[in-house]
């Protein structure tokens, strides 16, 4: 795991107004993922514009402004809480004399420092130099440089061009073992579907207390906190559930993913497509939502539009309306116009109205447990059908 300064590198934020209804809760959220990163935020630059300037994204004055903050308070860096160009960084780096990165750079950094297992940190890698291979400029020497001399000579290939196809053989390999990976995995998935246990998935915003939910259902003590990103790599285990009458309705597999954001980079979506495939896969969704925040609607909006990018958008959702000790709300269960299960109320930091989400489950796996010995009644009625039709041909 990447290691960060105790103090932490001194950022100034930036961020634009063009015309966004939700400003002071970007602003916000880029502050967490400064923080996040190991950084601390020393000045924050606003702006306002109808359009990105094509050089510098904010324009000459507000540039100077960004150079005078990043003076006063000695920042090491300049962050953007938006996308810029390759053109743009490198023009704002020339002006402003230190680092810039954007919002995208900003949250590969944070995967990087996250990343704890071998397929994670593959994916990270492959996400950030997917990113960087529009970035490259003479100079670049991540990988290795082709140098001049006697006995090393290159085949008379620039350098930008020996590091373009370095990393893009670099990017194949990693895509392979992924891939690899991926198909392994795959085959222990459809072993588990085949069977009547209930596979769920925890999903939902970054920080809206996924992992503390999961600790809490199965006790796995995974690392969570109160920062964006705290879990990266998916776990999973299995957990006994009981109906409200105490009759044992068996066990349920379930997985703690990786939290969804706005503006998700689609690099990381590709990347990561394997390790989201155990929302992919699952049959029930429980979509953990921060009940405290203000910007939940908006949170729910981009966790649901990340999974219809991945082929998830249709499956059966629960929403968890998580943190109920922040907004006194009272434990419970509600149920759609069908009367199936739709929000559960609870508060996974304190346990409270976590009966009511294992009665959930138990209710759904009962559910399971019935198709599916309703498919293998059907089946066994077709062969039969079959049998003796071949019987009297």
């Amino acid at each position: 795991m990447i290691e960060r300064p105790a103090a932490g590198e001194r950022a100034v934020v930036v961020q634009v107004d063009f015309g966004q209804p939700d400003l002071a809760d970007q602003l916000e959220e880029l502050r967490l993922l400064t923080e996040s990163a190991g950084g601390v935020v020393v000045a924050e630059v606003f702006g306002r514009r109808h359009s990105p300037d094509a050089k510098t994204f904010v324009g000459k004055g507000k540039v100077e402004e960004i150079a005078a903050m990043q003076a006063a308070g000695g920042a090491d860096l300049v962050i953007f809480n938006h996308d810029l160009s390759p053109a743009q960084q490198r023009n704002l780096e020339r002006q402003l004399k230190c680092r810039v990165i954007d919002r995208t750079s900003l949250i590969l950094d944070i995967f990087a420092l996250r990343a704890a297992s071998a397929e994670g940190k593959l994916q990270v890698e492959l996400a950030q130099l997917e990113h960087l291979s529009t970035r490259l400029v003479r100079g670049w020497t991540h990988l290795e440089r082709q140098r001049g001399g006697i006995g090393l000579r290159g085949p008379g290939e620039k350098q930008l061009e020996t590091d373009r196809r370095l990393l893009g053989n670099r990017v194949k390999l990693l895509k392979t073992r992924l891939a690899r990976l991926s198909r392994q995995r795959g085959v222990q998935r459809r072993a588990r579907m085949k069977g009547e246990v209930l596979n769920v998935s925890i999903v939902g915003y970054t920080n809206a207390g996924k992992s503390t939910l999961f600790n809490s259902l199965t006790h796995a003590g995974v690392y969570a906190a109160d920062q964006l990103f705290a879990t990266l790599d998916t776990t999973s285990r299995k957990l006994w559930v009981a109906g409200r009458d105490n009759e044992n309705r068996g066990n349920v597999v379930i997985s703690d993913t990786v939290g969804f954001i706005r503006d998700l980079p689609h690099s990381l979506v590709d990347a990561f497509h394997a390790t989201l495939e155990a929302a992919l896969d699952a049959d029930l969704l429980l979509h953990v939502v921060d009940s405290a925040s203000h910007a939940r609607d908006e949170q729910i909006f981009e966790v649901n539009k990340v999974l219809a990018e991945i082929g998830a958008g249709a499956l059966r959702q629960v929403i968890i309306w998580n943190k109920i000790d922040l907004t006194e709300a009272a434990p419970g269960v509600e149920r759609d116009e069908c009367g199936n299960i739709a929000r559960v109320r609870l508060s996974a930091r304190l346990g409270t109205g976590l009966d009511s989400l294992r009665e959930s489950l138990a209710e759904y796996a009962r559910l399971k447990s019935e198709a599916r010995r309703n498919e293998r009644q059907a089946a066994a009625n077709e062969a039969q059908a079959q049998a003796q039709q071949d019987f009297i041909s």
